[in-house]
């Protein structure tokens, strides 16, 4: 499979993603796991041991780096399962490299719902409770939870989808 064809699945895999988390709140195994084979398999047709070893390594690192955060409760299965499809595709130093972008897509994500949701100044007094709460019990998010059961739910696949959108642009302009 050539490189150009495995770059249109990651396009369109991480935008249907984003879609059906927006929609419907998951992003469905239908989705990540035929992306993680296509792009294992089309690497390791292209490359032998050398490709195989290359997307292996992509998706086990894309899985990785976000496997705390679901252990600690801030994400779901599909967006952790997301980001190994991706790594599949572009290999561990490209996975990396998008998890750094979207970490910092999503703390700005997060950062405007809680300012739109409670005011500069609610925001604050929340991120300080929320780090009180970490280091006090070691869970995410739970001090936010207790003031308001209604919070919203942070969609992380619409995240993973800008950070791997935003690194592909780069890529093809140049920069990365």
């Amino acid at each position: 499979m050539t490189s150009t064809a495995l770059t249109f699945l990651l396009v369109a895999g991480v935008l249907l993603a984003a879609v059906t988390d927006l929609r419907w709140h998951k992003i469905p195994n239908a989705l990540t796991f035929p992306t993680m084979v296509v792009g294992i398999v089309g690497h390791t047709l292209a490359d032998g041991l050398g490709g195989f070893l290359f997307s292996f390594g992509g998706l086990m690192l894309g899985l990785g780096v976000l496997l705390g955060f679901y252990a600690l409760g801030g994400m779901a299965a599909g967006d952790v399962k997301l980001l190994g499809a991706v790594g599949a595709i572009l290999g561990p130093v490209e996975v990396f490299l998008v998890f750094l972008i979207t970490a910092v897509l999503g703390g700005l994500y997060a950062l405007g719902v809680m300012v739109h949701q409670l005011g500069i100044t609610g925001a604050f007094q929340q991120i300080g409770l929320i780090i009180k709460t970490f280091f006090l019990t070691g869970k995410v998010g739970i001090a936010f939870a207790a003031r308001n059961s209604a919070q919203p739910k942070l969609r992380y696949g619409l995240v993973i989808a800008l950070g791997t959108l935003t690194f592909q642009f780069w890529y093809w302009i140049g920069v990365g």
